[in-house]
């Protein structure tokens, strides 16, 4: 394998040949997260079990109060089938869009939800997966890599899509990442967004480990080679303390064009490399 040094100078040459020299620091303090389905979910997956859902706010909580929010993440528990329903609810959605930006978080939705999604999102946010083990024993779906690739393809046709890959998704293993790439890179992408897998208390998967880093790494310098002109995010689902430290700043070095929430090492990181830091407040598909 080619020497690690030798493949950042290559990723970041890639980088410098294709985008400004700009990094974008999230920090969505202005974006909250909507659950149109409370705390409920179907699914109950292996690497959530729905707690991430118990931070959200209630759709119909969102709509009473006044808050400052300058955009909305939409999203809820998935049903039986792997769809987030928010094309039930888009009524109500409707009421919240005002001059406000709308990230909708969908999951595995048909050709009528998706009309019904296009009237009202500014940006989709669609977790893919390239495996179908992966898509059998974490989320206990029945359903295939075609699936998600058939509803990718769709969803495209109508609304702006950023796919999210989790590295790891499969309890820390990598399986499918590469594939998911692979594949995307077929259909094309307007921007790619990576998260990396997080052993969360209460879950299947609470005892896991996060991937390796290095794995990680590979994943990323790979992405940076194969979409040069496309936005690379690393998002807000990651593990904490010094896994993050030391990731985010590989990832600022591998060539990611945007962080959420990044560690300041990674900020100094950035600086060091010549890039200018700009931060914004607000979920970072927009």
């Amino acid at each position: 394998m080619e020497p690690l040094a030798k493949r950042f100078q290559a990723g970041w040459k890639i980088r410098s040949e294709n985008f400004s020299p700009e990094i974008y620091c999230a920090y969505p303090r202005k974006t909250k997260a909507v659950s149109v389905t409370g705390s409920k979910c179907e699914l109950h997956c292996s690497h959530c079990g729905g707690h991430y859902l118990k931070g959200m706010t209630p759709l119909a909580d969102a709509l009473a109060g006044e808050d400052n929010a300058a955009s909305y993440l939409i999203s809820g528990g998935c049903d039986r089938f792997g769809k987030v329903p928010v094309a039930q609810h888009i009524e109500k959605i409707k009421q919240l869009k005002h001059d406000k930006q709308l990230n909708l978080h969908v999951g595995l939705v048909d050709q009528e939800d998706i009309a019904a999604i296009a009237q009202v999102a500014d940006k989709v946010s669609f977790d893919f997966i390239g495996d179908n083990e992966t898509v059998h024993e974490v989320l206990g779906l029945n359903r295939s890599v075609e699936d998600y690739v058939a509803c990718y393809r769709n969803l495209r046709k109508q609304c702006s899509v950023i796919p999210h890959i989790c590295i790891g998704l499969r309890g820390g293993q990598i399986s499918g990442e590469y594939k998911a790439m692979e594949l995307l890179k077929d259909m094309g992408v307007e921007g790619l967004t990576f998260i990396v897998f997080m052993p969360t208390p209460g879950t299947n998967f609470a005892a896991k480990q996060p991937p390796d880093i290095g794995a990680v790494l590979d994943i990323l310098l790979k992405a940076r080679k194969e979409f040069p002109n496309v936005h690379l995010g690393l998002g807000c689902m990651r593990p904490g303390g010094s896994y993050r430290a030391e990731l985010d700043s590989l990832a600022v070095r591998a060539g990611i064009n945007s962080i959420v929430n990044p560690v300041p090492e990674a900020v100094r990181v950035a600086e060091y490399l010549g890039l200018s830091v700009v931060k914004r407040e607000e979920c970072c598909v927009f």
